[in-house]
């Protein structure tokens, strides 16, 4: 008995998919629940379960390909009895396979050559023993991703400085998105020249020739855009958006087209913040047993949000414009901006003002790792009510975000970094952390974003007011 399976509906508003591998072969026996696709949608990497128990009669589709909801995607002889087929052996991995580890490598290598700018850096480190560094600068180094053996140390006594992780994170970043196809790099130092590694713009955003077709946001203005002759002036490619990113540029385009945006900007004295933050540090780690679970700037941010939506609700709410109506919502759903090499995508924590500052950390921790990887599950990236972006790991001193449409405004972080204030008429060192807040002036005015900061602000400055508060 042959029974097809078709792609299921994926969550609200996903009507489509791109196949990133194809995790069975025609003639395999495969188990209920083993998962047999990896598809990607315009807002997650998702696993495809198997509903059903039997041999894989046949697979229509192939990795690569863009499929649409309804399509059958695997058929299966149910009936069929038989032992699963062996695990493909190295020498006949199957391409989809040899492909993402040929991908890997390149990044890899992109990696290991940012070390301190442009130049590439010699062969890893080994690991012996802990690297001389400061807290603050072992805090940077995990917040950025980066292993302390191998940046190079500039201080005394071979201490590594926050100087020496920015200088290998920059180049890291700049080694990423360097374009394969560029020309080489050449270091002044040795007047050698190396090949770019880094993935090109096709590996990052091209989709097939299948994903050609017009950008259409919802709602807004669509006519034709008239573009210059690009090639009248020299070479160029064409390469058609691919679903996260083709999903991005909709959703910038529907968000700045409806929202008239305008921006506050304001700074929070964090130093007390901070040293509890390094204080209560290692017990966060202890007690969740992942170094990863930390009590940091974003998750006390995320609480004082809660705080201040609960004062001024029209930064919780969203305008119909069909209807005429202030939808304002009674949760509070703080959406956190992950960065990730597909692009940027906003998981969502649900019911901050419910969950202790443990509780948040430990979900912080949980969706960041998932959306870096494309595993972050559907349901986690909907619902938001409030959006918060931080650049502080990458450095900047301000920002003006873009509202996260259909919500009303977004919070700024920026990095925090020590400056001379005045308190009690001297000069001190303080540690300061520039925000800025873009909000859907249709909904709220200048007077109350600047309230609405304030109080932000004013529990960042003083932790116990968070006690006050419960």
């Amino acid at each position: 008995m042959t029974v097809e399976f078709k792609l299921p509906d994926l969550g609200e508003g996903i009507h489509e998919a791109e196949i990133i591998a194809v995790k069975v072969k025609e003639g395999e026996m495969v188990k209920e629940d083993q998962i047999i696709f990896e598809v990607e949608t315009d807002k997650a990497v998702v696993e495809i379960p198997s509903p059903h128990a039997g041999m894989v009669a046949k697979i229509p589709v192939a990795a690569g390909q863009t499929v649409k909801v309804g399509c059958v995607m695997i058929a299966y002889d149910i009936a069929a009895k038989g032992q699963a087929a062996p695990a493909a052996s190295p020498q006949t991995a199957t391409p989809v396979a040899a492909q993402t580890a040929a991908q890997a490598a390149p990044v890899k290598q992109a990696v290991a050559a940012g070390n301190n700018g442009a130049q590439a850096q010699p062969a890893a480190k080994t690991a012996s023993g802990p690297v001389p560094a400061t807290p603050a600068t072992r805090r940077l180094a995990r917040e950025l991703g980066i292993d302390l053996h191998q940046v190079n140390a500039s201080g005394p006594a071979g201490r590594v400085l926050k100087e020496d992780v920015m200088a290998y994170a920059a180049g890291s970043l700049e080694s990423r998105i360097q374009p394969s196809g560029a020309s080489n790099i050449v270091s002044a130092s040795s007047n050698k020249t190396q090949a770019a590694t880094a993935p090109s713009m096709k590996d990052k955003y091209g989709g097939t020739s299948g994903d050609a077709a017009p950008l259409v946001a919802l709602g807004g203005n669509n006519a034709p855009v008239e573009y210059p002759d690009f090639a009248k002036y020299g070479d160029v490619e064409r390469l058609p958006l691919k679903s996260i990113r083709r999903k991005i540029a909709m959703n910038m385009t529907q968000a700045w087209t409806h929202i008239p945006h305008v921006t506050h900007f304001d700074e929070a004295n964090v130093t007390e913040l901070s040293s509890l933050v390094t204080k209560y540090e290692k017990e966060f780690a202890a007690r969740s047993g992942d170094n990863k679970v930390r009590p940091t700037l974003t998750v006390f941010t995320i609480k004082a949000l809660a705080s201040a939506l609960k004062l001024y609700p029209q930064f919780n709410s969203s305008l119909d414009e069909n209807t005429g109506e202030i939808v304002i919502k009674h949760y509070y759903n703080i959406g956190v901006a992950v960065a990730t090499e597909r692009g940027l995508i906003v998981p969502v924590i649900k019911n901050v003002d419910q969950k202790s500052f443990y509780d948040i950390a430990v979900e912080l921790a949980d969706i960041a790792a998932k959306t870096r990887a494309g595993k972050i599950e559907l349901e986690r990236l909907q619902g938001g009510t409030f959006t918060l972006t931080n650049i502080g790991a990458i450095g900047g001193t301000s920002m003006s975000p873009m509202v996260n449409f259909p919500e009303a405004a977004i919070l700024g972080m920026a990095r925090a970094s020590q400056k001379p204030i005045v308190k009690d008429g001297q000069i001190v060192i303080g540690t300061i952390l520039p925000l800025a807040m873009s909000f859907d002036h249709r909904l709220a005015d200048g007077a109350e974003a600047a309230y609405f900061v304030q109080h932000v602000v004013k529990l960042l400055e003083d932790p116990f007011k968070f006690v006050l508060e419960a």
